[in-house]
């Protein structure tokens, strides 16, 4: 992801790029103290992603800036400032941020923001290519006078269904996002015998492995890097719901996953350890990769049918 900051604080600026580059978000391609130096030319030449801006500021504010630069800027607007008052956030909102972040800054709030962000910007990428290749097919097709084929297009809905899931899980910027995917579609292909029963997880790396093309020299130490890839990821999973639930039990993605892609047991756990603040000794919350998978698949199947 690409970010540029405008804030009149140098340190609020420094304290934003120590934590989009140590927590591997992006790269900083431009700073600003004050809105008057940015404008949508600026913005579009350096390919902006994420745009974070203060709202006060000495000459122009960040609600004058953001009237200037849309509709124009089509990146995501993350704004930050000491006011509370709700008549200026929902301005805000209106205006078409899509986070506000009260200072002073929290490190762990900045994270979470900015990883939904960037999760939000991957999933609408995957929509329009999965659109673009829609269309591009439609063409070859209608040039051929070819019917649409079906499996392909049923092929990049499914993946599409499942990016908008692992981004509601919290793990689409995460590593072993990929090899779910690949796990996905490998079931996909061969949805007739799942229906009877999942194969095995060793089975499913193993084909992950050969269908990135991996050679078969180093055929177990590929599917065992997978296997640890995936379940990081799953860890990243039952933090983010668990997160969720401590925040509100009622939030409507943790009301709907917690129980569906996790033993609820160690959700609880996980729920306990993060409001201690630290991991209780020999109570580490446990994570069920098959459980995981199966929840995953049939979650698209249903979203897919619906």
């Amino acid at each position: 992801m690409r970010f540029f900051l405008v804030d009149d604080d140098d340190s609020i600026r420094m304290i934003l790029s120590d934590i989009i580059e140590n927590e591997h978000f992006g790269e900083i391609v431009g700073e600003a103290r004050d809105g008057s130096e940015i404008d949508t030319v600026l913005l579009s030449r350096k390919k902006v992603d994420i745009l974070l801006i203060d709202l006060l500021m000495p000459h122009r504010d960040g609600l004058e800036t953001i009237r200037a630069i849309t509709p124009d800027f089509t990146g995501k607007i993350v704004m930050l400032s000491q006011v509370e008052i709700k008549e200026l956030i929902g301005e805000a909102y209106a205006l078409g941020i899509d986070y506000y972040i009260l200072k002073p800054i929290n490190k762990l709030e900045v994270i979470n923001v900015l990883k939904k962000v960037s999760e939000r910007i991957i999933l609408e990428n995957s929509i329009h290519r999965f659109q673009a290749s829609l269309s591009q097919i439609d063409s070859l097709q209608s040039i051929k006078g070819e019917e649409r084929p079906v499996v392909k297009e049923r092929s990049i809905r499914f993946q599409t269904e499942c990016q908008s899931i692992l981004a509601e899980l919290g793990i689409l910027s995460d590593g072993g996002h990929k090899d779910i995917i690949d796990i996905m579609e490998i079931l996909f292909e061969n949805e007739d015998d799942v229906y009877s029963t999942i194969p095995s997880l060793k089975l499913l790396f193993e084909k992950v492995v050969q269908k990135n093309g991996n050679g078969c020299e180093d055929l177990q130490k590929e599917v065992k890097a997978s296997e640890q890839r995936v379940r990081r990821a799953i860890h990243h999973s039952l933090n983010h719901i668990a997160a969720l639930g401590l925040d509100d039990y009622t939030n409507p993605i943790f009301e709907q996953y917690a129980s569906k892609f996790f033993d609820f047991s160690q959700v609880r756990l996980k729920m306990y350890e993060l409001k201690l603040g630290y991991q209780v000794e020999n109570q580490v919350p446990r994570i069920n990769i098959k459980k995981f998978i199966q929840a995953l698949y049939w979650e698209v199947v249903k979203q897919r049918e619906s």
